[in-house]
């Protein structure tokens, strides 16, 4: 996939202010994205000059406008295929007192599309436009058993998978076999292999042609006596979810 170095750049600078929550210098910014002076400079000038950046001073820098926010949440209010979702999804959440993500697939890789933050102190976070393994992730497990054979084979043959973390399923065939248990059971499940104690139950949906998959996830130590409770909720969920969608 071809990608747009100036654009890419923009975003990283946006990316480095959510970082850092200050305004920052132009001497601060070029390295953290890694680029010249000079170029970073044009960048800047380009964001500035369309209201995205503002110039707090000469020694304290730059920072971003209110004009990207007044943006992106006109944006995800008009999502109308995420909207539709939401009151399922937080429905979901509140049975479960869990996180809940939806995610769809780009590539080789688990999109995330949303995420519903569980109400409890100790959780799993994590935000919308997170990319994730698929083999690695339980959203990526469900996707991949939508998949016909010969894309796992293609996946497969990057043999051996990375792994993420110690648990990481990195063997083929071990992979096979998991998505097998996950299609016989009708979920798919996994236990530290993306986020070390972090345990998360999936199921894949075809919703208007497009393929999803929705998770909840928590602690591991919490997941693990909730499983088959987590799972009913989530099962329910994915039925209203095909039935408001026939």
């Amino acid at each position: 996939m071809s990608v747009v170095r100036s654009a890419s750049r923009a975003f990283q600078i946006f990316e480095v202010f959510g970082a850092e929550g200050r305004p920052l210098l132009l001497t601060e910014i070029a390295p953290s994205i890694d680029v010249p002076l000079s170029s970073c400079y044009g960048l800047i000038q380009t964001l500035l000059k369309r209201g995205y950046l503002y110039a707090v001073s000469r020694r304290r820098g730059f920072y971003p406008t209110r004009k990207l926010h007044a943006l992106t949440t006109a944006i995800a209010a008009k999502d109308s295929y995420l909207q539709r979702l939401l009151p399922h999804l937080e429905a979901l959440r509140t049975a479960t007192e869990e996180t809940v993500i939806v995610g769809t697939r780009q590539g080789d890789q688990v999109l995330y599309l949303e995420v519903l933050e569980g109400p409890q102190t100790i959780r799993y976070s994590a935000s919308p436009g997170d990319f994730k393994p698929l083999h690695s992730s339980s959203i990526g497990k469900a996707l991949l058993s939508l998949s016909p054979g010969s894309s796992l084979d293609a996946l497969a043959g990057k043999a051996p998978l990375p792994a993420v973390t110690a648990n990481t399923i990195t063997d083929p065939e071990r992979l096979k076999a998991d998505l097998d248990a996950g299609r016989a059971r009708g979920y798919f499940i996994t236990r530290g292999e993306n986020v070390a104690d972090v345990t998360a139950l999936s199921v894949a949906l075809d919703l208007d042609g497009m393929a999803i998959g929705i998770a909840v996830a928590g602690p591991g130590y919490r997941m693990a006596k909730a499983v088959e409770t987590v799972a009913g909720h989530l099962l329910a969920a994915a039925r209203d979810l095909r039935g408001a969608a026939a």
